[in-house]
This record gives C-alpha cells, structure tokens and sequence, in this order.
C-alpha cells in the first residue's frame, strides 16, 4: 500500500487517538492572538481532575518554583501559555489506554519511553540555550505517537515487525515501509495534523529520527528537531537494552550539533533516570525505573571496548583530574558569579527573563504593600508578530525584538524592569510608580516604538504595540497574579479597540481586596 492509503486505512479504522475535550479546545485557544489568561484558566477549570493534576506537577520538583502555586489562574499567569498547554497535552496523551498485544508492542513500556524522551529533550535544551524547554519536552512525548496508531490499527503485524526490529530505529522503520507502507514518523505527524497541532509540533514529529532530512531554513525549528533527535538516542541508551550501540554516537552528536563538552554530556547520563523516575511520579505513571547510565554502560563493560583504557590508565587519569579539579576550583567560583548574572537573562533579547521577572515582581509587590507605595505594571505585545514574522521570516523577526527591547530600555529608568513575557509579550515593572504616571510611560513606549525604523540587511521595517497598564489600588492588598491579570485584561482592551495604543485596567468593585 501507499502511505496515503495505510493512513486511510488507519483513519477508516478508529486508530487515531482521541484528544481531550479541554486539550482539543486548548489547542485551539491558544492559536489565537487574542487569548487572555482567563479565557484558558476557565478552560482548564472545567476539568476538576485535570486541574488538580496541573497543579500537581506545577507544585513539584519538575518547575521547583520557590511558593505554593494556590489555583489555576496562579499556574497560568506565572507558567505562561507554552507550558500550560504543554502540561495539558501530557496529561491527555499519557493518559490514552490500550491492551498490550502478547509478546510484543508494549504499550506502558511505550509510554514509559516517550516520557523519558520528553525529558532527555528538556535537560538537553536546559544544556543548549536559555530558551523555553516546554515546546521540546511536549514534542519529545508525542514523537513517536506514529508506533501507537500502527500498533493499534495493525495490532499483530505490527508486533511481529517491533519484535523483528529488536530496539533500532531504523530497522523498525525499514520493516514499517515494508510490511505496511507508511513509516510511523510519517503517520505520527499526519495524527498531529488531524489534531490541528501547529507546525513547531507537527514538523519535528516527522524528522526528528534523520534531522538532516528536514528541507526548511528556519534555524529554531532546525534546532528543535536535532533535540528530540538527541533525546531519542538519550533514551534509546537507557531502555533498547543495548547502551553500547547508542552511547558513543550520542556523545559524537551532542558534541557535533551543539558543542557540548564531555562534563555537560555526563551530568546528563548521570541524570537522566533520576529526573524520569521523578516525572512518572508527578505524571501518575508507575514505572519499574532503570538504573544511571554510566550503571548500565559498566554492567555492558563498555569502558574498556569504548575507551580502550586499562585499570592502570584510569588510575592515571584519576590523579590528573583531581590535580585539575583543585587547579580549577578557584576559575569556577569566578565563572559561578558570571553564570548567575546571564541566567537571569533571556537568551535572545539579552533584557531579563520571565523567572526572574517573576521573582522580582513579588518583592516589589511585597515592599509596596508593607510600605504603603505606589506600583504598576504594564504588559505589551508586539501587533500582529506572528503574521510578521511568517512573512519576514524569523531572523528579521528575532533582530525586531532585540531592537524594540533597545528603544524601550531608553524609555524607563535605572531602577524599572523590562523583561520577556514570553515570545513577542514583554513587561514593565515600575516602582513606586502611579497610574498616571505609568500612562505617561506606556504611552512614551508606544510612540518610541511606532517612530522607530529598524534596519536589517539594507531593509527597513516598522512595528507598533499594544500595551495594558495596571497599577496597584491604594489602601488594598492583591496578588501577584491579580496584578498580572489585570494588565493582560487591559491589553486585551487595547488590541480589540484597533491595536497600537494604551489601556489602562479599570478597577471594578471588589475585585481587589481591601487591606485588612
């Protein structure tokens, strides 16, 4: 058969998994610009189960925020959009059931698999760059969802074949294209599609087993797909049962793709079982668990066929290290200071990131609180960027945000925060700053950027900003996620009367607490 056919065959015969209510709706949401924190806090809050396990996970180990997260309009305001939607998605992916087909495809092992896989990607990104890890750890999940379609809709064929491959992925999709006629990175992708999935998911689902093969210039994307393809090998060490036929090509491709070096690539081998086993756990997944890598690389005497290194070597080699280690000590503690300085940072941008946005904003809040002072908060979006960017392309689009970030740093003082939001969002944190004083600046922001002309490569090209101003009420007392609600509620305001202009919140009664 064709793989159009075999993808008829598969639709025609009930194999597709089926999505969520609220994830379905999620997905939806979230593709449109307009979508404010209350519309998917009321999503979500539809599902009692669904909520209570978001906030599960948004409580744990997994994001280690330092307060309680209370609901799921807190989780939604301070994780942002990327990674609710992401933590839903797992919830309903993770949650899908089958019967095992004796002796061969096992489905609990498969999702034991694809976790571990959406791991490996979020330690590997962690490991890559400063950029937001939700995408790659949701994509790492669903890659290869392709095997369970054909696992369900040719249940003994496609036992037989999985049996055959013995654990290799390319075996198995050679088999795949033989005995059926579509490989199941093929089939993956087309189910994300039938999902309505947006292509930052649906194009890794289908290259992330060969990331050379991917034809698109986009470099994020190009990135993305050489994660999970790194993850799949991350994972392949610790459950195809042989680590020695994936170990040294993941260290070659770590180093190749992303130069990383051999102390990055063994904290993530001494890691990774760790931090699966602790995700099953926030995920409801029981596990049998697996041992550390370098475990599993002794157990197959790998040390000696891989590195070639006798007992004696090694002894050698362990007094030279501890010797560099001490020599090292002292040039460590000087980069530990510069490395907290850039982790505050975001990575494109270079102003600083949504964690420590976040973090400040709640001793801001808190100081203006006890001292009875002035505070606003202004949140801005970049008009209509995603059009934008599909029609200049991403590298003009990434060079626009850094300048906007430029011209907007002119306009607030020493003492002010600018910070990413999250992908075209930033934010303003303005102490000691009232109302009308922030409209004054969210306006001065507004015409700087509209005035601005940014040059790339002899082009020039122009943007505007909406902007929602909330400033807290005096003599009340509010959260950190009210006073973020409330300016995203003003931005809202301000694209649906035409865009490129400043609304600020309008307190209604009761909304905010009065101090007691």
């Amino acid at each position: 058969m064709k793989k159009e056919e075999v993808l008829q065959q598969v639709i025609e015969s009930g194999a597709l998994p089926t999505l969520s209510t609220v994830a379905s709706k999620l997905i939806s949401l979230t593709a449109k610009e307009e979508t404010t924190i209350f519309d998917i806090t009321k999503l979500i809050a539809q599902d009692i189960s669904l909520s209570a396990k978001v906030l599960k996970v948004v409580n744990s180990a997994f994001y280690n925020f330092p307060n309680e997260v209370g609901s799921i309009q807190q989780a939604v305001a301070i994780l942002g959009t990327n990674a609710v939607r992401s933590l839903v998605l797992s919830f309903s992916f993770l949650s899908m059931e089958h019967a095992n087909e004796p002796g061969g495809f096992s489905y609990e092992e498969f999702w034991e698999r694809s976790l571990a896989a959406g791991v490996s990607a979020k330690l590997l990104m962690a490991k890559v760059c400063d950029d937001d890890t939700e995408e790659v750890f949701t994509v790492s999940l669903l890659a290869n969802l392709g095997k369970l379609i054909l696992a369900t809709a040719f249940a003994e064929r496609y036992s037989e074949i999985y049996r055959q491959a013995s654990n290799c992925e390319q075996s198995l999709s050679q088999l795949e294209a033989k005995v059926i006629g579509a490989v199941h990175a093929y089939v993956g992708r087309e189910a994300a599609h039938h999902w309505n999935f947006p292509t930052s998911l649906t194009q890794p689902i289908l290259y992330h087993h060969d990331p050379d093969t991917y034809p698109g210039d986009d470099p994020l994307m190009k990135r993305n797909i050489e994660i999970i393809y790194l993850a799949g090998l991350l994972t392949n060490i610790l459950y195809s049962g042989k680590p020695i036929d994936y170990h040294r090509p993941f260290r070659e491709q770590a180093k190749k793709r992303f130069a990383l070096d051999d102390e990055a690539i063994d904290d993530l081998l001494q890691r990774v079982n760790v931090e699966v086993a602790q995700a099953a756990e926030f995920f409801g997944i029981s596990i049998g668990g697996t041992a550390s890598i370098p475990e599993l690389l002794q157990e197959a005497n790998i040390e000696l066929s891989l590195l070639n290194m006798s007992y004696e070597q090694m002894n050698r080699e362990l007094v030279q290290a501890k010797m560099k280690l001490e020599k090292m000590t002292s040039e460590l503690e000087e980069k530990n200071t510069y490395l907290e300085s850039i982790a505050n940072l975001d990575g494109l941008t270079e102003v600083y990131n949504h964690r420590y946005f976040q973090n400040f904003l709640e001793k801001e809040l808190n100081r203006s609180l006890r001292r009875d002072l002035n505070l606003s908060l202004i949140l801005c979006d970049i008009d209509n960027f995603k059009k934008f960017n599909d029609f200049h392309g991403h590298q003009v689009g990434d060079f626009v945000l850094k300048e906007v970030c430029r011209v907007c740093g002119e306009h607030i003082r020493e003492y002010d925060l600018l910070a990413r939001y999250g992908g075209e969002e930033f934010v303003f944190v303005l102490p000691d700053t009232g109302s009308d004083e922030a409209m004054i600046v969210a306006e001065k922001l507004r015409e700087g950027v509209e005035k601005g002309e940014f040059f790339f490569e002899k082009m020039s090209y122009r943007v505007t900003i909406s902007f929602g101003v909330a400033s807290l009420p005096k003599g009340g007392r509010i959260k950190r996620s009210e006073l973020i609600e409330a300016a995203d509620k003003a931005l809202y305001q301000a694209k649906k009367k035409g865009r490129n202009r400043v609304e600020m919140y309008q307190e209604k009664s009761g909304w905010f607490r009065k101090k007691s």
